[in-house]
């Protein structure tokens, strides 16, 4: 059970100095978010718009996504089968006996039927419509009459304006015919993404993030692939994000054991063929120290294990990358900055931390040069 608890939240515009999620001090994880979501992935020319004007970023996601929405408007809303039961007068679809009997319908003259519509209102359409207006009570306010514009006239065509769960909108498929949905998309579900929580007093309602860890620490991986997908893949690395990777195991004992055998899974690999660079990518929101037994500070040791058992347990002689591949322990920092490396039979570990209580800029460049910092 998530817990829920009252909580300020800020928006990308309105963030302080920066404040905390969990025990994490935050200034710019919107700016991961974007990162983190598809936007970027399918609008590429969206990454410069960012990286000049970084704080202003809501602005930039509600042009977006208008942008979208008026070329959508133009070319007409997407249709969708939705299923329908009501009270008519002839029979449409199949007849719901059981209701039709129950409640008399009958004697009235109608009958409860089941059937299929074509219409507009779609999960997809109605998730764009709530995301129109939840970026308008975020941006200024000719941005805000634009977004309540547009979502007007979606009403006015059928849309209705509760939001839907997302996961009714991937239930509903985008086919060839409506492939320009997928960008509209990317851009409402950032628009839901936009508001920070923070570690202060309040009186919205969101899912506290100190206890729901599993969504931080996703929110943060997935953030740092994209960032790299967006920024290396043009300088010849291929970014590979959540990849499974196998034991060198070459005796067992019976087949059960892979039953009950522990999978591994990297965050994300970076490799680039040409300058012979394999690195092991594995990320915590978390804190890289804890108290030690006989010192004040120390590298948690499980998070050292980790990284270390994926570098030498992915050797392979047909797979020239792994016999000097690097792992890299990336975490946000907490009260210090760290950037260490030690070299382990043959293999790089490197301790690094990036400071979200800093500007994009800052934080774009500590994550390019962590990995710069590979080769030295």
């Amino acid at each position: 059970m998530q817990v829920v608890e009252a909580v300020a939240v800020h928006t990308a515009a309105s963030v302080p100095n920066f404040g905390y999620v969990g025990k994490i001090p935050v200034r710019s994880l919107w700016f991961l978010l974007l990162y983190a979501s598809d936007l970027l992935q399918h609008q590429p020319r969206v990454r410069q718009s960012i990286e000049d004007s970084p704080d202003d970023v809501t602005e930039l996601v509600a042009k977006v996504l208008t942008h979208h929405v008026e070329r959508r408007i133009k070319q007409n809303l997407s249709l969708g089968y939705l299923s329908r039961r009501d009270d008519l007068r002839r029979v449409r679809g199949r007849i719901d006996l059981l209701q039709t009997e129950r409640r008399h319908l009958l004697q009235r003259g109608r009958i409860t039927c089941r059937y299929e519509e074509f219409a507009v209102d779609t999960p997809r359409n109605r998730y764009v419509v709530a995301a129109l207006h939840e970026l308008a009570r975020l941006v200024s306010s000719q941005s805000s009459r634009r977004c309540h514009s547009l979502a007007t006239i979606f009403e006015k065509m059928g849309v209705a304006r509760e939001r839907p769960a997302w996961s009714e909108v991937v239930a509903d498929q985008i086919g060839r015919h409506n492939i320009n949905d997928r960008e509209m998309l990317d851009a409402a579900r950032l628009a839901f993404e936009l508001t920070l929580p923070v570690e202060e007093a309040g009186n919205r309602l969101h899912i506290s993030p100190d206890r729901d860890d599993v969504w931080v620490r996703k929110l943060f991986e997935k953030a740092i692939a994209g960032f790299y997908k967006v920024t290396l893949s043009k300088h010849g690395w291929k970014i590979r994000p959540r990849v499974q990777m196998f034991w060198p195991i070459t005796t067992k004992s019976s087949d059960e054991i892979d039953r009950i055998f522990p999978c591994m899974e990297a965050d994300i690999i970076l490799d680039h063929r040409n300058q012979g660079k394999r690195i092991i990518i594995d990320t915590k929101f978390t804190s890289l120290l804890q108290k030690g037994w006989w010192r004040d500070e120390t590298l948690r040791s499980n998070y050292l294990y980790q990284i270390y058992t994926y570098v030498r347990s992915q050797e392979k002689e047909d797979d020239p990358l792994s016999k000097d591949a690097s792992g890299l322990l990336l975490h946000p920092s907490v009260g210090a900055d760290i950037n260490q490396f030690v070299e382990i039979q043959g293999h790089k570990i490197h301790f690094a931390t990036i400071d979200l209580t800093a500007g994009t800029s800052v934080i774009r460049d500590q994550l390019l040069n962590v990995i710069e910092d590979q080769g030295s």
